[in-house]
């Protein structure tokens, strides 16, 4: 008689464990799933890639992790944008540095000659004395007329008046 209540004690023992087994397995292989598709919706915003990746871990559990980490993508949307705002800040500090044209050399920007090859960088204003640039015909701070500039080539300077 004790033998029976052993083995019925047992067995009940046995199929309780089994269900929180069971129950471990079942909770285990749900996180996987939901695990995957949030970690899938971090690194892509495409709908149909985070709905197959959730399927394949549900379908396959274990193994569709596994495949999962072989397929999925290398960085996160976030790393990926802080990416393209480092390459952003190093092309802008790439494009404001100011080159010598004549022999590559970095000048400065209140630079008027390059003290490698001596070119002409910048010319100063005849009148406020600021620097501008070669090109430029007409001074943008005082709005005077580069030297060597005609008064004709910026009518909008010339304020002669017909006086009756």
């Amino acid at each position: 008689m004790l033998d029976a209540l052993n083995l019925g004690s047992l067995a009940n023992l046995f199929t309780t464990l089994t269900a929180f087994f069971g129950a471990f397995l079942a909770a285990l292989w749900l996180s996987l799933v939901f695990w995957t598709h949030r970690d899938v919706r971090s690194r892509t915003q495409d709908r149909i890639v985070q709905i197959l990746a959730a399927l394949v871990v549900l379908v396959l559990n274990v193994l569709g992790v596994i495949i999962y980490f072989i397929l999925r993508p290398r960085q996160t949307l976030d790393e990926a944008y802080q990416r393209s705002l480092e390459e952003e800040a190093l092309l802008s500090q790439i494009e404001s540095r100011v080159v010598c044209p004549g022999c590559g050399a970095n000048a400065e920007i209140g630079w008027q000659v390059c003290p490698h090859c001596h070119t002409r960088l910048r010319k100063p204003c005849v009148r406020c004395g600021k620097l501008m640039e070669l090109p430029w015909q007409i001074c943008p701070y005082c709005s005077t007329p580069a030297s060597g500039a005609s008064e004709e080539s910026s009518p909008a300077l010339s304020t002669t008046s017909v006086l009756d």
